[in-house]
């Protein structure tokens, strides 16, 4: 899916985005430094599960789960090679998961204020080639509220071109499916809701990182029998 190709590419090339994307604005030291989200620089957490009656109301919403994590990337696996610049480049992330669906997507950007100083007027949530993830901004209460959601946050650019309209309807977010309200929640939270993104199989153990020692020699094989040869003749 196209949200997962926008993930292999942002693996690939956190490094050079993070140099071309925060150029005057916010550098890597400075990724995590948005009080209003986060006073303490802990993890921040803002989600809400829409309930029957409202979806029932807003038929053209497609949301049903949303969260935003304003930290650290809940996402990547702790038997991964660790990703560069994972704790200083992307900052915001957010997840969705549309109405009947199993599973969520994702997106992650850098967020920083739109002025010279970073430190004031309306904070925007960018992405990779210059787009927007969402605007941000916290009301009375604490909660947060997400506007410029794009359609097509999780489809590649030209999709709407390479799909056709109904195609691309059908995998872009509603019309309404924007002005998010999200509430504070705890940052395990929004983890919990990451990881059901690219679940860790239990089945597959301990990472190998973990099992194997150093100086411990090693040997992985398997000798394929007739049965699986004849059904993969390729």
């Amino acid at each position: 899916m196209a949200f997962r190709k926008w993930k292999n590419f942002a693996v690939a090339g956190f490094g050079a985005m993070l140099l071309g994307a925060l150029a005057g604005s916010a550098v890597a030291d400075d990724a995590l430094k948005l009080p209003q989200l986060s006073a303490s620089g802990a993890d921040a957490c803002f989600g809400r599960v829409y309930d029957a009656a409202h979806l029932k109301a807003h038929p053209k919403q497609k949301v049903a789960r949303i969260f935003f994590l304003y930290g650290h990337d809940p996402v990547s696996h702790p038997n991964e090679e660790p990703t560069a610049n994972a704790d200083t480049s992307y900052n915001g992330f957010l997840t969705t998961t549309v109405r009947g669906a199993k599973t969520p997507q994702w997106a992650g950007g850098w967020c920083n204020h739109e002025s010279e100083d970073g430190k004031s007027g309306p904070i925007r949530c960018g992405m990779d080639c210059d787009r927007t993830m969402a605007s941000l901004k916290l009301d009375d209460k604490g909660r947060l509220i997400l506007t410029d959601v794009s359609s097509d946050l999780y489809l590649d650019a030209g999709s709407e071109d390479e799909l056709g309209e109904a195609e691309y309807d059908r995998q872009a977010l509603g019309s309404e499916d924007d002005n998010f309200r999200l509430d504070p929640m705890p940052a395990a939270t929004c983890k919990a809701e990451f990881a059901k993104i690219d679940p860790i199989d239990p089945a597959l153990g301990a990472p190998l990182r973990e099992r194997l020692k150093p100086d411990q020699p090693f040997c992985f094989g398997r000798n394929y029998d007739a049965a699986h040869l004849s059904s993969h003749p390729s």
